[in-house]
């Protein structure tokens, strides 16, 4: 794309050097210690060679000539050995001899020999002479020795054009850029050497590499001022300067202004347009450039291509694939690649497939493509397919290929891949490149395995913000919210967040009704402008919706562009707290505001019209949803079962699901199986069940469903049967949660924690409101046996107890608490709750894994 051209005759090497300017010595000889007294030397054998020690000064000649010979014929071990042993004899080596072994040193890309020959060299002599200094230069900056390379430079006596140009290549290579300004500068107006026509491309790469528009400028002055306007080479430079720095402008009336052009000229121009987002103009150029007939090569048209796949592909991308195929480009390999990553990203995979499949090379960028392609267009399976075709044909993966089929196995749950994967990269130290080690950590937390996750985050010694994104989005898809939020508030002392951190933080305060935190990030967001016209106002509203902060969430709400996401969470919200009605209205409110609903509107449509038992308008409701263009899925199935069985149709909702178009799945049967538990109906209960576990035997929540149905029941021996039955499985439930937030601090309750500092208070609290309970005949004792206390034990917990006790005693009289729980509430919990807020006279807020509980006076807006 850019002006190639470089220096022709030096090689950009690293070197160091420290600005002398003295005369050179013009000696053509340097002498090694030459002691003139000794006549004669005698005859040693160094390493295989003999060098034969002698007064006169035909050895010397000897010595020097063979070294030629060995250089010449590229024999650069044996011209080491015999430079060392000249040294080890005090023979003088030409400088013309030394100057031909560095430069074979440089072509062998020998860096030890290289800095064997310089300290040879450097033990002789004070300074270095331009010839030999230059050889030098140029074998450093080769090798990247920069520091080298900037000492040679301020060893040599004098400096001439090439040794500034060789420099400042250097620095601007490894992207030293205001070095190499500060080189330029120095080289104008300290060395008082006149710029060539190789030292401007170099200088105005440099100007494009920081990018500064300003310095580009400067530049371009001293090409006008030193003559070099019409050299075409330093003009292509100016117009790759000029894109670089976002100046598309001033770069076209440059190239308009070009009495000669070549191929790199169009590049320049055309590349330039494309890399600023101007496409259209890019390829408008390059048809401008086809009918003055410029043959484009693989550069202009992997430009091109990659144009098409910003533009979206398309007919325009076919057109281009037909001129790649007519010109002969459709051989080349990078040529492919574009038109694969262009198929791909326009989502048209099946004709990325057939361009990869008709190459007869593929290299890894090849694969690399098909494989993150596959992923982009939601083909996991694929992916991973295509991973082991790679294999098959022993291509190597890179770090972007072992990205991208982590990224699948973490769609996929393939945790066996994503293990096996693991192990290749730290065989092929790939696990060392961060975006590797950010995928290990989405795939082992997507793949319920979060401490391996946690391992990987903590052996990457440079954390971006994607890798603190990870794994505090990871924490909170695993339920350790309390972690995650500590884990955010470890990453704000040396990163800033951004807005999908942000996101993943407020669905972790979300979950654990952490308002303070998230009010803080609100805070946050307001004063940053951090994501406002993204994704994040939804993320917020919907963390005070669960939060239960419902005016606040209308206030957010009302403030803000609403999308179908928007309406989602208010539904979801309302819905939850079983206002069916509210719903309903919400939902006509939605429609006459021209938003279209979605899947996740009608679910939340239907659950709310289950919870508040209104069958007949949840009924309507699913008939009409392909009016909305929007198809049944299991979901919604199972949303309809659930509204049949809760109102006690549990006959029609068992018809319903055998006449289901589709075949019903767990949760559609799972729904089934609550209602039976409602109405205690064991015998349908038991079907659902062994439909359940042929399907899955590995989701806790059926059994505990099919446990509470015994359990209500009185069937305990049935109830110790499925116990069993977990046990064999390997199944445990998750230790019952709770979360109160008092004063700005969420604190975290287990069921069997004995360890907080409040502990005495709060049991001592608890016991006070059992006694209570006792007296005033409201505990149902009678009717619970052993194993029925056993089962609420297991399945609730009665976390929710010990944080409203922590609560109240920590908050003054008449304060609402605000209680989150990891699992759902038992009925003996539910009737302790009651009883404490009519006691205490206070709110009480209890969000548990289903349902939202307000409780006041001694009654709950669940209406039991």
């Amino acid at each position: 794309m850019a002006s190639s051209s470089q220096t022709p005759h030096f090689h950009l090497i690293q070197t160091k050097s420290k600005p002398f300017h003295r005369k050179s010595r013009n000696h053509r000889n340097v002498n090694f210690h030459w002691n003139f007294g000794i006549r004669k030397l005698t005859l040693r054998r160094s390493q295989g060679l003999s060098v034969l020690s002698s007064s006169s000064l035909s050895s010397t000649h000897f010595s020097n000539s063979r070294l030629h010979g060995l250089c010449a014929n590229g024999k650069l071990e044996e011209a080491i050995k015999l430079v060392t042993s000249m040294r080890e004899l005090r023979v003088s080596v030409d400088e013309d001899a030394f100057v031909a072994l560095v430069r074979l040193c440089e072509w062998k890309r020998a860096s030890e020999e290289g800095s064997k020959v310089y300290d040879i060299a450097m033990s002789s002599m004070s300074s270095l002479g331009v010839e030999l200094g230059n050889a030098f230069l140029a074998m450093f900056v080769r090798f990247g020795n920069l520091v080298d390379a900037w000492y040679v430079f301020g060893k040599m006596s004098e400096r001439d054009l090439f040794s500034w140009n060789v420099l400042v290549g250097g620095y601007a290579k490894q992207g030293y850029f205001d070095e190499a300004m500060c080189l330029y500068h120095r080289m104008l107006w300290v060395g008082g050497v006149k710029p060539d026509v190789y030292t401007f491309p170099c200088v105005l790469r440099t100007c494009g590499g920081i990018p500064d528009l300003g310095r580009g400028r400067e530049v371009h002055v001293h090409v006008v001022r030193f003559g070099y306007e019409l050299e075409i080479d330093v003009v292509n430079a100016l117009i790759t300067m000029y894109v670089k720095c976002g100046d598309v402008k001033s770069a076209r009336l440059v190239f308009d202004r070009m009495p000669r052009r070549d191929l790199i000229s169009w590049n320049a121009m055309i590349s330039g347009y494309f890399e600023n987002g101007l496409c259209c103009e890019g390829l408008e150029l390059f048809f401008a450039m086809r009918g003055l007939s410029v043959d484009p090569d693989l550069m202009t048209m992997t430009s091109v291509i990659s144009a098409c796949e910003l533009l979206g592909g398309g007919r325009l991308g076919r057109d281009i694939h037909a001129y790649v195929v007519t010109s002969g480009f459709a051989v080349d390999i990078s040529v492919c690649n574009s038109l694969t990553q262009m198929y791909l990203y326009a989502g048209s995979w099946r004709e990325a497939e057939k361009v990869f499949s008709r190459m007869e090379r593929k290299d890894i960028v090849s694969w690399t493509t098909m494989i993150s392609g596959y992923e982009y267009n939601f083909l996991p399976g694929k992916a991973i397919d295509a991973y082991r075709m790679m294999d098959q044909d022993c291509v190597k993966p890179d770090e972007i290929a072992v990205a991208a089929v982590l990224s699948a196995c973490a769609t996929l749950g393939d945790l066996d891949t994503g293990v096996e994967l693991h192990k290749l990269a730290i065989k092929a130290r790939l696990v060392s490149y961060v975006i590797v080690a950010n995928n290990l950590i989405n795939m082992y937390s997507k793949c319920k395995c979060i401490d391996k996750a946690l391992d990987v985050f903590h052996n990457i010694p440079r954390k971006n913000v994607i890798s603190w994104t990870s794994i505090i989005a990871g924490l909170r898809l695993n339920n350790r919210c309390f972690e995650a939020l500590i884990f955010f508030r470890q990453m704000k002392m040396t990163l800033q967040p951004n807005a999908i951190t942000l996101t993943a933080a407020l669905a972790a305060c979300a979950r654990i009704g952490a308002l303070m935190c998230g009010k803080e990030i609100h805070a946050h967001v307001l004063r940053t402008g951090v994501g406002l016209d993204d994704f994040l106002p939804n993320a917020l509203l919907d963390m005070y919706v669960r939060c239960g902060r419902m005016s606040i969430a209308w206030n957010l709400f009302n403030s803000q562009k609403n999308d179908v996401s928007s309406w989602n969470i208010l539904l979801t919200g309302y819905s939850e707290r079983g206002q069916g009605s509210v719903v309903v209205e919400l939902f006509d409110r939605m429609v006459s505001s021209r938003v279209r609903p979605d899947e996740i509107t009608f679910i939340s449509l239907l659950c709310a019209c289950s919870k508040s038992q209104i069958v007949k308008e949840g009924l309507m409701y699913f008939s009409r949803m392909e009016e909305y263009g929007v198809t049944p899925n299991l979901k919604h199935y199972a949303c309809v079962v659930d509204l049949l069985g809760r109102a006690g149709e549990l006959e029609e909702a068992h018809s319903f699901i055998q006449r289901m178009p589709v075949t019903p799945d767990p949760a559609v049967w799972g729904a089934l199986l609550n209602a039976c538990r409602i109405h205690r109906n064991i015998k349908l209960g038991e079907l659902s069940a062994e439909r359940i576990f042929e399907l899955d035997k590995e989701s806790v929540g059926y059994y505990i469903l099919l446990c509470n149905l015994y359990a209500d029941c009185n069937k305990w021996r049935e109830v110790a049967r499925v116990r069993r039955m977990m046990k064999e499985n390997g199944l445990t439930v998750d230790a019952g949660c709770s979360w109160v937030e008092v004063k700005g601090k969420v604190h975290a309750f287990l069921s069997d924690d004995s360890y907080h500092p409040q502990t005495k208070e709060i049991n001592t609290v608890l016991e006070r409101f059992y006694e209570k309970m006792t007296e005033g005949g409201v505990h149902k004792t009678s009717s619970m046996g052993e194993t029925e206390i056993s089962r609420d034990e297991i399945f609730c917990g009665h976390s929710e107890r010990k944080a409203i006790a922590f609560g109240l005693i920590n908050t003054v009289p008449g304060m609402p608490i605000w209680v989150t729980k990891n699992l759902s509430m038992c009925e003996s919990c539910h009737e302790t709750v009651k009883f404490i807020s009519k006691t205490v006279r206070r709110e009480i807020s209890v969000r548990d894994a289903e349902h939202f509980h307000h409780f006041r006076d001694g009654e709950c807006s669940c209406g039991d």
